[in-house]
């Protein structure tokens, strides 16, 4: 048995055991799908850019072309992305009555798209926009449209203020309703499957911790170093689409 199996043979031995399982995922689940993470040197989305200079709220306030120059593009790249296998494995443990939920800290809306169903997207989604005037929401495919037909590339509300993506921005909380949902079910699992986040971004990783104080266990498949890898019963450093289809084979699914 491979190394891999041995893991994977493991950590679905735990997953079996367990009566309440949640997934908090992070960027490096969607790599494989073509979406770079953050902070990796050369590739991340902000090597070559400050993020307070193009995704800061102040910057949308006061300059929503700048901000719109960077998050339109943005939005094009993931419109064109897909769910990949480590999305489905998740969706599909969540259909087998293995999975309560997923938290996720990604915009993508990809573990919507691959078929998750109790979805806590802590960061918001790009799924949709709204006007900080007047409250009106508009979906992904009117926000496009109306960017690419305004002059300054800045999608309006039907009142004429710019829209702003449903995202949580820097200089923005994290939606209370959000957190407080993924903390309740951090604090209730006995498993927390740590996917493709470095668990350093706060208040998001004191998700584990939660779980880990509640008597729970968890489980890192990530590459690169986490603060909590001397605490989980099962640590994964590789590709996640193969350490998850590996867990799903040890599980039968």
């Amino acid at each position: 048995m491979s190394a891999l199996q041995t893991e994977a043979a493991r950590l679905a031995e735990l997953i079996r055991g367990a009566e309440s399982v949640v997934a908090l995922t992070g960027a490096g689940i969607s790599v494989p799908s073509g979406i770079p993470d953050f902070r990796s040197p050369g590739t991340g989305l902000w090597a070559n850019v400050n993020p307070m200079e193009v995704a800061h709220i102040d910057v949308f306030r006061r300059d929503p072309e700048r901000f719109w120059r960077f998050y339109g593009e943005r939005f094009q790249a993931l419109e064109r992305k897909a769910p990949n296998p480590a999305h489905e494995a998740l969706a599909k443990l969540e259909r087998a009555g293995l999975l309560d939920a997923v938290i996720t800290q990604n915009i993508d809306r990809l573990h919507a798209r691959a078929g998750s169903r109790r979805l806590v997207e802590v960061h918001g989604t790009i799924d949709h926009s709204s006007c900080l005037r007047c409250r009106a929401r508009y979906p992904l495919a009117v926000v496009r449209a109306r960017q690419l037909t305004d002059a300054g590339g800045v999608p309006r509300c039907d009142c004429g203020s710019a829209l702003k993506p449903d995202v949580v921005l820097f200089g923005e909380y994290l939606p209370p309703e959000a957190i407080t949902q993924a903390e309740q079910l951090a604090q209730a699992a006995d498993l927390m499957l740590c996917i493709g986040s470095s668990l350093e971004v706060y208040p998001v990783a004191e998700l584990p911790a939660l779980t880990l104080g509640a008597g729970g266990r968890i489980a890192i498949l990530t590459r690169g170093s986490t603060p909590y890898d001397a605490r989980a019963t099962v640590r994964c450093g590789g590709d996640v689409v193969q350490e998850l289809g590996a867990v799903l084979a040890a599980l039968g699914i």
